[in-house]
């Protein structure tokens, strides 16, 4: 596992527990960028010994981070074995999906009268920061890119509970979605429909949007599905 830069520290002690959250965010991103671009591997055990001393930081926000990438879903906490990476069977990784489909359509129709042109112009960089990455093939990058963009048109409809739960989908089927990118599979169906997303999203058309949604989802989904079914170590 590469080392990552080490966070800096303030060493003011007024901003002693604001340092603490902080380092403990960036763990959990870098943490979370490995598993998902599969450097740590499914099964792979998370001690917290060895990841602080590679990430150059204390047992303390690691300890944090793994608890929040077990809330995700991405790791899992076993009784005398500790913390692992975990693996999503076929039918975990449909049912995240079918869960997606279930969910932000409605998201996305809550929204959308609630858009401002911050909103907007938010969605937009991220997309286009989306297709920069498809067209270089950095495929770490559009993962990121794709969960800023999809929650971008998301965050008006200020149901916070949902927009976390969405958010956590979005990060679990990203390490699985980009396997179809990565094998080029519906890479422009997804470009289109992305920006199909942001121009019914202009236009107001909340009915045009939600359907949209669900295709896009769906799409993904039997793709996904499909290519799974022919990788020999996923079941």
């Amino acid at each position: 596992m590469p080392k990552a830069k080490q966070v800096p520290l303030r060493s003011t002690p007024v901003f002693q527990k604001q340092v603490r959250v902080t380092v403990a965010d960036a763990t959990t991103d870098q943490l979370r960028r490995l598993i998902i671009s599969g450097e740590l591997a499914d099964g792979t055990p998370l001690r917290q010994e060895a990841l602080a001393e590679e990430l150059g930081v204390s047992r303390i926000p690691v300890r944090e981070a793994l608890a929040r990438l077990e809330g995700e879903g991405l790791a899992a906490n076993f009784p005398h074995r500790g913390y692992v990476v975990t693996a999503l069977s076929r039918n975990e990784i449909a049912e995240l999906f079918d869960l997606r489909a279930l969910i932000e359509p409605n998201l996305i129709a809550l929204a959308i009268p609630n858009m401002t042109a911050d909103d907007l112009e938010k969605a937009k960089t991220a997309l286009s920061s989306y297709n920069a990455d498809i067209d270089k093939a950095d495929v770490p990058s559009w993962g990121e890119h794709n969960t800023r963009f999809h929650m971008a048109l998301y965050g008006p409809s200020q149901r916070r509970k949902t927009l976390e739960i969405v958010r956590g989908l979005l990060v679990n089927t990203d390490r699985y979605t980009r396997l179809v990118l990565t094998l080029g599979t519906g890479v422009e169906q997804a470009k289109e429909d992305h920006g199909g997303l942001l121009e019914f999203c202009r236009k107001k058309s909340i009915n045009q949007a939600a359907a949209l949604t669900l295709d896009h989802i769906q799409r993904a989904r039997a793709d996904l599905v499909g290519l799974l079914d022919r990788q020999p170590g996923i079941r």
